[in-house]
């Protein structure tokens, strides 16, 4: 007897429908498998007839084929134990064949019967829908994960006895099995707020407005200053006065979460910003994604939210060179021998260093450098990666009387406030367009969004000779005036806006270096 049953794979990030098919034939006993199976799916036959017997099912001696199709994609994980298993038991005449009509299953089984949790569950469940599927059974430890997306039944099981005893059941009675889709509790999944606010930061104004800039409009951000001046702290309060995720965003980094095994049963939906910060010793395959079995990297999981990197120069190179095309392009494309994957990089860079090894210099008081090895550290971030850094600003020593101060510090609240009518501002400005923020304009589209007066031109026509900018650089400088515009309220981008954007391209690594 021949059975089909649908369950879903991940690709890169994207998930596909595919179909587990078992056939199960009078001959010379034996369990055979096909369809470009990697040794873990292979595996299944050994797994599903173990759990089998030991939820007291018995496989009689017959010749068992199992095909999982599309055959020309590679299959990697155990997420196909539990529709093989039950198309097993379908083929065998133990599960009536109406009750997989319209169902998805997916599941990894333990030699007891038990059902595991499995990756990508969230991004499979929305395919389903897509394919018109009534219903899906998955793990009950990713049953809060699936109930996220509504008008699809959404069904938890613990092990195998209980998906066999769901699928005998009659239709009327499968009704109160049914997980409450769309409705998970949010608040029970959120991530744990750590209760930093900007009101903590004495002293820094010009870095904090700097920053508060780069939120804005998105833009990538480079603080640098001697050790102690507050980078951290001020780059660990970005996400606070960033725009919250809309419900499309939260989606879309959660399917990314779930594909690299980040979602589980306490939390099932990203409604925060992300912010990653990985230590200089990570690897090129970590920061970027990929591997034997391809998964998103660091890059891609602070996507719509804050990539941080910390002592910038510590990277090596190739690691950081790796930055190049997402911070342009906002995507990670990776080539494996099973295919090529594209990740989602659409996140905002805010970089700290030092400028120079101990910390100190300009102050040579203090530092203890030679020019050489200040030289040597400051050129370990390529002119590439400069150029396609927004904004650069320096965090100075804070100073005693700024730290015994009693004076009130804007709170989060208050700058969150301001971006958000700055972010307003953009949203009518691009209606119509694929842009949301100023930082994603094209070189084809400055002159339209972002017109100069003749004044304006004429002082960057200046700034574009005497600072030997290119031509990335002059239409970043641009871009950021137009975000400082949008949180002055101001239709047009003036002299005092092109002024102080041009500032924030002064205080880069160049300017150090021209000080040795």
């Amino acid at each position: 007897m021949y059975s089909r049953i649908i369950t879903g794979a991940i690709h890169g990030i994207d998930s596909v429908i595919a179909a587990v098919e078992v056939d199960v034939s009078k001959g010379m006993p034996g369990f055979e498998m096909v369809g470009q199976l990697n040794n873990e799916v292979r595996e299944a036959r050994e797994r599903v007839r173990v759990a089998l017997k030991n939820a007291l099912i018995e496989i009689p001696p017959m010749r068992i084929t199992v095909s999982i199709s599309p055959a020309d994609m590679r299959k990697e994980g155990a997420s196909y134990d539990l529709p093989i298993a039950i198309g097993l038991l379908v083929a065998m005449g133990q599960i009536p064949i109406e009750g997989i009509h319209d169902t998805l299953i997916v599941g990894e089984l333990g030699l007891d019967g038990e059902i595991k949790t499995v990756k990508g569950v969230l991004p499979i469940v929305q395919r389903a829908k897509v394919e018109g599927l009534k219903r899906c059974i998955i793990p009950t430890a990713n049953v809060k994960e699936g109930a996220i997306i509504d008008q699809i039944e959404v069904i938890g099981v613990k092990n195998l006895i209980e998906a066999v005893e769901y699928l005998r059941e009659a239709e009327e009675h499968k009704a109160q099995k049914i997980a409450p889709a769309g409705q998970t509790n949010i608040d029970s999944i959120e991530e744990n707020s750590e209760g930093v606010d900007f009101s903590d930061i004495n002293g820094q104004e010009a870095v904090k407005r700097a920053v508060e800039v780069a939120a804005a409009g998105f833009h990538h951000i480079l603080m640098m200053g001697p050790p102690g001046s507050g980078k951290t702290m001020i780059a660990k309060r970005i996400p606070t006065i960033l725009p919250d995720l809309t419900m499309e965003e939260s989606l879309e980094v959660s399917t990314i979460y779930s594909v690299a095994g980040q979602l589980g049963n306490k939390r099932a939906l990203i409604r925060k910003r992300p912010f990653l910060d990985p230590h200089h010793t990570i690897s090129e395959q970590a920061l970027a994604g990929g591997g034997r079995v391809p998964k998103p990297g660091v890059i891609s999981l602070a996507h719509r939210g804050v990539l941080f990197m910390d002592e910038l120069p510590e990277f090596r190179r190739n690691t950081l060179e790796i930055l190049r095309q997402p911070l342009e392009n906002k995507q990670i494309h990776i080539a494996r021998t099973y295919g090529n994957f594209v990740y989602p990089a659409d996140f905002m860079m805010a970089a700290a260093m030092n400028p120079c090894p101990c910390g100190y210099y300009p102050d040579r008081n203090r530092c203890t450098c030679s020019e050489v090895e200040v030289k040597k550290y400051l050129s370990r971030i390529s002119g590439p990666i400069l150029d396609r850094i927004d904004i650069m600003t320096e965090a100075p020593r804070i100073q005693l009387h700024q730290l015994s101060t009693d004076k009130v510090n804007e709170s989060s609240a208050t700058i969150k406030q301001r971006i958000l009518e700055a972010r307003q501002r953009q949203n009518e400005r691009y209606q119509g367009t694929t842009y949301r923020f100023n930082a994603e304009l094209r070189a084809g589209d400055i002159n339209k969004y972002c017109k100069l007066g003749a004044d304006e031109q004429k002082m960057m026509e200046e700034v574009y000779t005497k600072m030997e900018l290119s031509a990335r650089a002059y239409h970043k400088i641009i871009k950021v005036a137009r975000t400082i515009a949008d949180l002055d309220g101001a239709d047009r981008i003036g002299i005092q806006h092109l002024g102080e954007a041009i500032c924030y391209r002064m205080k880069s690594i160049q300017a150090y270096r021209i000080k040795i």
